[in-house]
């Protein structure tokens, strides 16, 4: 009796938690459905074959209870709940990567730069498959991070697989203190363009910017990129917080719809002395979400930048942390949708039809791994009556597709070939500047890659720029290996082509239209 009573009052305390889950329905289906649980667990304490752990089994309901939400709502027990407080306050153990869950699967939704997963080449998109040797299917985020982090010097082993590529890709890395900086570099390039690299929204990100910023201006700055590429979000009052650095005060931001109208709030910029006068461009890609697709919907609402890329992850719901009481863990919930100025919902749904202005539904909250064509989009209309796509994500105002590597080329980026090589040859060459083209290739064929003849050489440029990226960052940090990478990227051509004949801020969005894509011959940096 008593441990029936234990039962009970343990899944009453569990059930009655989550009561606005079921709170459409009638108190007696209510517990009509509390005592089934119930029952269900007493039989499974008295018959089970083997003896069970009844506070294992009540965990489990829960865990299975919040999963079929959506994937971004979660019970958090005390080592999740302590993950979730390390991320917001940017410092914490571990590889380096942030994920979600797609297909049953964790999906990199970002590497983050500098670590040990972005040295091994991890992607946004890629699917996990194993840690530790043991199946990643079925996990969600929290068990990863939970997986993924741990002391400094200890190791995991990652298998992850990448659409477009028949082998898997399986890593051993060492854990690091990661330390996310919001911007881990800032600088200036020719004709006065200020780039900044934003890449996490945590607590000083807003302060991080503004500091960017006035450096960049001291600097004769006359205009500015913001690149968001990569960027996974993070805290919203940062968001807003970057918005308002470039639009007068008093202009929403962002504003969010829940299924109570205590969820429903307007965030206004507040800065006191904006940027105003910069012509902007900001870059977005699948692997910018929640945080980073606040600023640029409301940057491209308010007509104050243009934003260039491809589609944006579509991360758009808001999630809200309810304690457990009497415990040392957590409700994490999705309780309302993130709406732009102009009324877009951020929020990509799978399998759906895009959104509509007035759809403020959440049934299925994953996200789409494919961006639907703009054409089937449902349309909104900027402050200045400029055209923008609804349907989840933020599409960009320039579509600009990414620079695929081939053959060759490929082959070295996915195995990490070059990381390697410019380790292997400053190991005995610790002063050089330079990589030599021969030993490469050489290597290349010690280490059994398929190798056409005349590859080499026809993809000669595009293989040195590879070992000219990896030799920067090893001999000038990441800011050196921004320059070289931003040296050929068809997406920041094109943000520049815009920048260098833009005077006005709304100069940007004619200019657009006339800028060679993606095919502008930027100066690349010596190498030979």
């Amino acid at each position: 009796m008593i441990r029936r009573r234990f039962l009970i009052g343990t899944a009453f305390v569990v059930l009655f938690g989550l009561g606005w889950w079921a709170g459409h329905s009638s108190s007696r289906t209510v517990y009509a459905d509390l005592d089934l649980f119930v029952d269900v667990l007493t039989q499974v304490q008295q018959n089970y074959v083997d003896p069970v752990d009844s506070q294992k089994i009540v965990q489990g309901a829960i865990h299975g209870l919040v999963h079929q939400l959506d994937p971004f709502s979660q019970y958090l027990d005390a080592p999740a709940l302590a993950n979730l407080q390390t991320v917001t306050t940017g410092e914490f153990g571990g590889i380096g990567v942030l994920v979600a869950e797609r297909e049953h699967f964790p999906t990199v939704i970002s590497p983050i730069e500098g670590t040990p997963a972005w040295e091994a080449g991890m992607r946004a998109g890629d699917v996990i498959t194993d840690i530790g040797g043991k199946s990643a299917e079925g996990l969600s985020a929290d068990d990863v991070a939970q997986r993924l982090r741990g002391d400094p010097g200890t190791r995991v082993t990652l298998t992850w697989r990448r659409e477009g590529e028949d082998e898997p890709h399986t890593v051993t890395l060492e854990r690091r203190k990661i330390e996310v900086r919001p911007v881990p570099y800032a600088f200036l390039l020719d004709q006065g363009v200020g780039y900044v690299r934003l890449a996490s929204f945590s607590e000083q990100t807003g302060a991080e910017v503004r500091d960017a910023v006035e450096r960049l201006r001291a600097q004769g700055a006359k205009s500015l990129v913001l690149d968001l590429r990569g960027n996974p979000g993070g805290l919203l009052d940062q968001a807003v917080d970057v918005v308002s650095e470039f639009v007068p005060k008093g202009k929403l931001v962002v504003y969010t719809k829940g299924r109570y109208k205590p969820r429903d709030q307007k965030y206004y910029a507040d800065q006191a002395r904006p940027e105003l006068g910069w012509p902007m461009v900001v870059l977005v890609d699948e692997g910018s979400a929640s945080a980073s697709e606040i600023v640029a919907g409301a940057l491209q609402d308010l007509d104050r930048a243009l934003v260039v890329g491809r589609t944006s992850f579509g991360k758009g719901s808001v999630q809200d942390v309810f304690p457990i009481r009497g415990e040392r863990a957590a409700l994490k919930l999705t309780t309302a949708l993130y709406y732009t100025p102009s009324g877009r919902s951020i929020h990509k749904k799978a399998n759906a039809a895009p959104d509509s202005a007035d759809d403020d539904e959440d049934d299925d909250a994953t996200p789409a791994p494919a961006p639907a064509s703009p054409k089937s989009k449902p349309i909104f209309h900027t402050a200045s009556g400029r055209v923008v796509y609804g349907g989840g994500g933020i599409t960009p105002d320039v579509e600009v597709p990414p620079d695929t590597l081939t053959g060759l080329a490929r082959a070295v980026d996915s195995r990490n070939l070059a990381f390697r090589f410019v380790n292997r040859w400053l190991n005995t060459h610790p002063e050089a500047r330079t990589v030599p083209w021969d030993p490469f290739v050489a290597w290349l064929r010690e280490q059994k890659v398929a190798i056409a003849p005349g590859e080499p050489e026809r993809q000669r440029d595009t293989l040195e720029r590879l070992l000219a990226r990896e030799l920067a960052m090893r001999t000038g940090g990441m800011a050196a290996w921004a320059r070289v990478t931003l040296g050929s990227d068809p997406v920041m051509a094109h943000a520049e082509a815009v920048l260098d004949r833009a005077r006005r801020p709304g100069d940007v969005f004619a200019l657009s239209r006339t800028a060679p894509r993606a095919t502008l011959g930027r100066r690349e940096p010596a190498y030979r």
